[in-house]
């Protein structure tokens, strides 16, 4: 069973049908959507300030979640899929968004909907990146616009994908 930790008086909020891996970690000032699914090793550390997420948000094995304290919160949108091994610290990441595996993502930076993250990317911290932009590398620049149907379809495929997947974890 995860662990779902108050802290200074704040219990995380979990919404509807979200799945919750057995090892992972939510703590404080955390607000969810519903049908989330929280994979395994995952920490969401809402101690020194918010972490709020929007409805079928994926957050995939081993992603930590954090934020500066009083200075950034973390805000996540709906259909949003954040690759295994993501750090994300005191971001904004929008709608339909994809946070490729290993990528880091800094305090007040911001994702646009729509837009790709690529896999190992070191998104500096106020970086803003537009609607369905790719940015790619360390430190991340804009590498080229995707296509805002070809992006939705994608993003909302992995986005249901990891909704079934959670499903199965039901059944044992």
């Amino acid at each position: 069973m995860a662990l779902i930790k108050q802290l200074l008086g704040i219990t995380p909020t979990i919404g509807k049908d979200c799945f919750l891996a057995d090892n992972a970690t939510i703590i404080g000032d955390v607000v969810m959507g519903d049908e989330c699914s929280i994979w395994f090793n995952t920490v969401l550390r809402g101690d020194v300030n918010s972490i709020r997420i929007g409805n079928r948000v994926n957050i995939q094995d081993g992603s930590v979640l954090h934020t500066l304290y009083q200075k950034s919160t973390i805000e996540i949108g709906d259909d949003v899929s954040i690759g295994h091994n993501v750090t994300i610290h005191g971001a904004k990441i929008h709608n339909l968004a994809l946070i490729g595996m290993g990528a880091v993502v800094m305090d007040d930076a911001e994702v646009g909907e729509g837009a790709l993250v690529a896999a190992g990317s070191v998104v500096l911290s106020k970086t803003k990146i537009g609607p369905n932009e790719l940015w790619g590398g360390a430190p991340a620049k804009f590498i080229k616009m995707v296509d805002p149907a070809q992006s939705r379809e994608i993003n909302q495929k992995i986005a249901r994908n990891y909704l079934m997947y959670s499903k199965w974890y039901e059944e044992e």
